[in-house]
């Protein structure tokens, strides 16, 4: 007789290559991933679907996955009397958007997990987010539940059939509608004066709602929703010296400010937490998003810019090191996500974790600390750290953002005081102070490295790697210009690489892995190899602007021409011709059970809204016609004015989409650098473009080769375009004139400054 234990069950899901759809793999429920074995057998037997929606790093879904998914009553109720269906919402946003969409309609909220039950024909009739497992809080328990609609299905069905054919009628109606129903053509404003209206509203409904005290526009739970804070610096460029663009300045630089001090910034190792959970961005929900750290990597190098203050620099760069470090694959796409939960570490001696035991999987783990630790560790630096950080004995975490009493004793770090008022507590110069909790930090850092980390989603999306792309280019705009050279920008350096190469490295990354040369297609996702999942508008709206903005960061016009190909691919595969503006999904997936239009930029901006501003910059660089005869800017007048009624009636709902129309309302600003772009004068000329905020303006490079001889051929303008006297030079066009070129930066300088910018 083998005393070797049975080998464990696992079931389809350990097939697929989700990290999500593997965390389920072991459960004694049924699951099926999403697709037609699934749906053939909910038709064969008659029996609904049970649609389990999530992501890798939730919380709550790990929650509901112990409580439920891994109650062996629990799954057999499932596996009896209904279809279980998995899906990643990062992976098949399109499913997601419909059932999310539905729910949000039904219950009033939204969330992960998602729980939808459908009929065989995939129409939902009863949904929701998390259940307990048992009756609790005034809510059905998922027991319960699972009992009362499979009683109702098997005694009431046409009754559940009849709910489900309306739900679909309706997601479809709103999917189709032609959102410019705000009032009749005839007599609505043109879209100039609309959008003014809507912008000046967007700001005062954001002044209403702004936290003065702790910045923000909402009380608890606090969301980063960096499309806010694009919106306010286009408004504060746009009225730079008006009281409404100082106060949009102020609202975004201070909510900012206040962020980088909470704890949602990992002071230790750098980046941001997906929200916090009390109105001060004090305790987060721990999980790390490659979509926040990208897109706030640009809110705070656009508040660099603005003001000037180095310390929202160092936040970026910040930052950029925890992706490099921790987000990063070897062949250089960028990993998706770390989880909130991790297991506890080794106790330390003399210290008692409560009823917590080592190796179980707590939320916050990896990040808190107990006042013995860091005595321990920092020695004679501990007391000014503890000061500066609100590190004390029993722990800083409030009770009531503590409900499951996880944070007992422990720390989050957070900076309670300035650096000077720090510094004169300890008698301290402010640079010796500096330098002290920077070593500090460095030291924990090492301390942490050594604890279990969070759970890491290492597919590699080509939406989320876009908009790190965006950010990775910006960075080196602003970081690594002519007086701050990258410490290595060279393909095969030792040295750690500038923001320019790892940008680069990722693009070429998807363009091997993830895009296919013969059709023109992109792919979603890539984890153990590419997968069988078509890109949907966000995959290419956000790539396409990562290349736009790598090339203004590279002038290396293959990336141009990528983009340009990938815009005309999104735009027959998503483009609505009737009303205008881009579908989600592809009309060619029968699972998909009405097609939407995302109207909302929220933690991740809406395909429209990221599409129209990349064709209004496609037509400033490039002019002519796009896909279908129809020339870039109408295409993005015709996107745009496909969500009037929604950008319009709630305009702080589409704040990215106000920055596409004021950009659509502005006279069209290039600049064009005449030289080689990898010479010192060049790259010094390009420095000055990006030393503060200000309006948009087409970054273009007449290199003298293939590249400007591409450009030319859509923008002949270009083609008499050189250095002059043997050195770059740099020509200003504005309203469609162009100015005398400036060789020197100062001269550079002077026009962009007569053109506007911000410095506040």
């Amino acid at each position: 007789m083998s005393d070797a234990a049975p080998a464990r069950r696992t079931n389809r899901l350990a097939r697929e290559k989700s990290p999500y759809l593997r965390q389920h793999a072991g459960n004694p429920v049924d699951w099926f991933p999403w697709g037609e074995e699934a749906f053939a057998k909910a038709r064969a037997e008659q029996k609904p679907i049970f649609l389990s929606i999530g992501y890798s790093t939730c919380h709550w879904c790990h929650v509901m996955a112990h409580e439920s998914f891994e109650n062996g009553a629990i799954a057999a109720q499932l596996n009896s009397d209904f279809v279980p269906v998995k899906v990643d919402r990062e992976e098949r946003p399109d499913v997601d958007r419909v059932y999310m969409t539905y729910v949000q309609a039904a219950t009033g909220n939204g969330g992960w997990p998602m729980s939808v039950w459908l009929t065989p024909g995939l129409e939902p009739f009863f949904g929701g987010t998390y259940f307990p497992p048992e009756d609790r809080w005034g809510r059905p328990g998922f027991a319960t539940l699972l009992g009362v609609l499979a009683q109702a299905w098997a005694n009431d069905r046409d009754r559940l059939e009849a709910e489900g054919a309306r739900v679909v009628e309706a997601l479809r109606t709103y999917g189709q509608r032609a959102e410019s129903a705000g009032g009749s053509q005839e007599s609505a404003p043109d879209m100039a004066a609309a959008a003014t209206e809507a912008i000046a509203r967007c700001v005062h409904q954001l002044v209403e709602s702004f936290d003065a005290e702790r910045g923000g526009f909402s009380g608890a739970p606090k969301f980063p929703r960096a499309a806010l804070f694009n919106f306010l610096f286009r408004v504060a460029v746009r009225g730079v010296a008006s009281a409404a663009g100082a106060k949009a300045a102020q609202m975004a630089t201070f909510t900012l400010r206040k962020m980088a001090e909470g704890g949602i910034h990992d002071h230790v190792g750098g980046g941001f937490h997906r929200y916090s959970v009390d109105a001060e961005w004090f305790v987060p929900h721990f999980e790390k998003m490659l979509y926040d750290q990208a897109q706030l990597a640009i809110s705070f190098l656009e508040a660099a810019q603005a003001t000037g203050d180095e310390r929202y620099a160092a936040v970026a760069r910040g930052i950029f090191e925890y992706v490099r470090r921790d987000l990063t694959d070897p062949a250089g796409g960028f990993y998706s996500a770390e989880d909130a939960d991790s297991p506890l570490p080794a106790e330390n001696p003399g210290e008692s974790r409560g009823s917590k035991v080592e190796g179980q999987q707590t939320e916050g783990a990896f990040y808190v600390w107990t006042r013995k630790e860091i005595a321990r560790e920092l020695g004679d630096d501990a007391e000014l750290f503890c000061a500066h950080f609100g590190v004390v004995e029993g722990g800083n975490v409030p009770a009531e953002s503590d409900p499951q009493s996880e944070f007992c004793g422990k720390n989050h770090l957070r900076q309670c005081q300035p650096l000077a008022a720090t510094a004169q507590q300890f008698g301290l110069q402010l640079k010796d102070a500096d330098h002290r909790l920077s070593a500090s930090l460095d030291r924990l850092q090492q301390v942490r490295s050594g604890r279990p980390r969070p759970h890491l989603d290492d597919k590699i999306l080509a939406a989320w790697n876009g908009l790190m792309i965006s950010a990775l280019a910006k960075g080196h705009q602003v970081l690594e210009g002519a007086n701050r050279r990258p410490r290595d920008d060279r393909a095969g350096s030792s040295e750690i690489p500038g923001y320019r190469l790892v940008a680069v490295r990722a693009a070429e990354f998807l363009r091997r892995e993830l895009y296919d040369e013969d059709t023109g297609l992109l792919y979603r996702n890539y984890r153990e190899g590419r997968s069988d999942v078509g890109g949907f508008a966000e995959d290419y709206a956000y790539l396409v602007q990562g290349l736009l903005d790598l090339y203004e960061a590279s002038f290396e016009f293959r990336w141009l021409q990528w983009a340009e190909q990938l815009q005309a691919k999104m735009d027959e595969l998503f483009w609505d011709a009737d009303a205008g503006g881009y579908f989600n999904s592809r009309a060619d997936d029968p699972s998909i059970i009405a097609r939407l239009k995302e109207d909302y930029d929220g933690a991740e901006p809406a395909p429209g809204s990221v599409a129209a501003l990349n064709l209004l910059r496609l037509d400033a660089m490039l002019g002519g016609a796009g896909a279908g005869g129809m020339n870039f800017r109408d295409r993005a007048v015709r996107c745009m004015e496909a969500f009037r009624g929604q950008w319009m009636n709630a305009p702080q709902t589409l704040p990215q989409m106000l920055g596409a129309l004021e950009l659509a309302g502005e006279p069209p600003r290039t600049v064009v650098l005449a030289g080689d772009p990898e010479a010192d004068d060049f790259r010094a000329l390009a420095a000055v473009v990006h030393e503060q905020l200000g309006p948009r303006r087409a970054l273009l490079a007449a290199d003298g080769g293939e590249g400007q001889a591409w450009l030319a051929a859509r923008r002949p303008y270009l083609a008499e375009m050189a250095p002059i006297g043997g050195r770059a030079a740099a020509y200003v066009c504005e309203s469609f004139a162009c100015r005398q070129p400036a060789t020197e930066p100062a001269s550079l300088r002077d026009l962009l400054s007569a053109g506007g910018g911000l410095r506040c």
